[in-house]
């Protein structure tokens, strides 16, 4: 398996230098600033143009017109946007460290593909409709497209390379049958066109409510196993030594990013880029420490979903460009960037 980081940085994980912690913990409270600044944003900017005494009208009397557009509408959108956000930050955090894999991600791996055509099977052959119906189905798919990869990807002695192609092999399959089954039904197409793509545009309170049980509990998850993963970043015999359960880290990983997948996946489509990118990003300024890169990849992985949703209502006006489409075409030059970084490094 490939290390992101030597061993002796890894072990600064362990234990950081107090000017370090206090700086971890500064930039830690301005990402949530941004966050908070990109929430109102989203609040504020949509294909209708409101002025900021509407949007303000709005957000303290639901009664009227604005209050329809703005509470109902963006406060709902924007909400799901933090969750999935999150999620998906957790997700590919985790299994970057699970897999010692910097390319790891929900989207590269398949896990959303397989979450996604779950859901339109359910959707198309079984008639379920509602959320809390094919949420399951969600999970079902991600986990077994989870299991696959990591089977493909050679298991314990994963590479990124395999693991990756595995994930494209698998994603490309699946989204494939995704296109043969919304041709095939007008109706499916109808109802599918925009989930699948990856989108907050249908977000409500219901939906909301019936994902946040799940996300909260894969949250909880993720941020518990910060302390063994960072112990199985330094090999699993030193991870034995300090008294870390492999076994049962991996299976809780894997879970975790199960669930914080497939109820993202569910709520609001397949989003990709968001676990691959923002773990990077903040990797590069808190070090391998898993107690400070989940906590960050939390907070800033809500600052890109939201930010991309924003882009997308800007640059398609009166219309909007899904989000999902906006993360795609961000993250593939960032992609890109990555594995020529790394294939440079191992030169």
């Amino acid at each position: 398996m490939l290390v992101d980081s030597p061993p002796e940085q890894r072990a600064e994980s362990v234990s950081a230098p107090p000017t370090r912690r206090l700086v971890r913990a500064v930039g830690l409270l301005v990402s949530v600033l941004i966050l908070v600044v990109v929430a109102l944003a989203s609040i504020a900017i949509g294909a209708k143009q409101l002025s900021i005494g509407e949007v303000w009208h709005g957000l303290f009397d639901a009664s009227g017109t604005y209050g329809d557009v703005v509470v109902d509408d963006r406060i709902s959108r924007t909400l799901l946007g933090l969750l999935a956000g999150a999620a998906l930050g957790l997700a590919g955090s985790v299994l970057q460290a699970l897999t010692r894999n910097p390319l790891a991600d929900p989207g590269l791996l398949g896990i959303n593909a397989g979450a996604s055509a779950a859901v339109v099977t359910a959707i198309t052959f079984f008639g379920v409709t509602s959320l809390s119906g094919y949420v399951w189905f969600a999970f079902l798919g991600a986990a077994a497209v989870g299991a696959v990869v990591w089977f493909l990807g050679g298991s314990r002695g994963a590479t990124p390379v395999r693991l990756a192609l595995a994930g494209t092999a698998i994603s490309a399959a699946l989204y494939g049958y995704l296109q043969a089954v919304m041709i095939m039904d007008d109706a499916a197409l109808n109802k599918m066109r925009f989930w699948t793509v990856g989108s907050l545009s249908s977000a409500t309170d219901a939906t909301i409510e019936q994902v946040l049980p799940f996300l909260g509990v894969g949250m909880v998850l993720a941020l518990a196993l910060a302390r063994p993963l960072n112990a199985m970043e330094m090999g699993d015999d030193t991870a034995k030594a300090l008294g870390a359960d492999l076994n049962r880290t991996r299976v809780l990983s894997m879970l975790t990013a199960t669930v914080l997948c497939g109820a993202a996946t569910a709520a609001c489509g397949p989003i990709v880029f968001v676990g691959l990118m923002v773990p990077h990003v903040v990797r590069s300024f808190t070090g391998p420490d898993l107690r400070w890169i989940l906590p960050y990849a939390a907070v800033l992985s809500p600052v890109l979903l939201l930010g991309a949703d924003v882009l997308g209502r800007l640059v398609a006006r009166p219309s909007e460009l899904q989000v999902g489409i906006v993360t795609a075409i961000l993250g593939g030059p960032v992609f890109i960037f990555l594995v020529r970084r790394r294939r440079t490094a191992q030169l």
